[in-house]
């Protein structure tokens, strides 16, 4: 055996220590911040959406159904609104035609809070989207807002 005296192993400085962190704080925020994809797929979404939303009265009866939300009086034409516990939020376009959409915003997942002039606002990032079809009418979001399936019986609306 021989002994060799004991070498203290180099620490990493304190310089190269603060860069690392900088470094990954940095990452992280462009990776907030950054889209997850790009828009190419929005016009297939978007008539998705449209497709998927009740208009008008439903011809579906419901056979136990789902979750009562509101009355048609409780939706102003034009307007909508919104249903934070259910994760919803109903519009009527026009007289008589009702849709629902998602609550949650396709930018960053924060709930929608605000129906005015015609669009549906996140608070987050002021993203819009249309009561009609749950498109984007302003960004940063690129994907509309997911329909939700509903059933107008008479003056009740339910979320099916």
């Amino acid at each position: 055996m021989t002994s060799e005296p004991l070498q203290p192993v180099p620490a990493p400085g304190r310089r190269t220590v603060v860069a690392a962190v900088g470094a990954t704080g940095l990452a992280v925020a462009l990776t907030a911040c950054g889209s997850d994809n790009g828009s190419s797929d929005s016009s297939s979404s978007n008539t998705q959406a449209g497709a998927n939303a009740s208009g008008g009265s439903s011809a579906s009866s419901g056979s136990g159904g789902g979750t009562a939300l509101a009355k048609t009086a409780d939706i102003p034409a034009g307007g909508g609104k919104i249903f934070k516990d259910q994760g919803v939020v109903v519009t009527q376009p026009t007289a008589g035609t009702y849709k629902a959409f998602s609550s949650k915003c396709t930018h960053q997942g924060c709930a929608v809070s605000e129906i005015s002039n015609g669009v549906i606002i996140c608070p987050c990032h002021k993203s819009e989207f249309s009561v009609t079809d749950g498109s984007v009418k302003k960004g940063p979001a690129t994907q509309p807002l997911p329909a939700e399936k509903i059933t107008v019986s008479g003056d009740s609306i339910t979320l099916a």
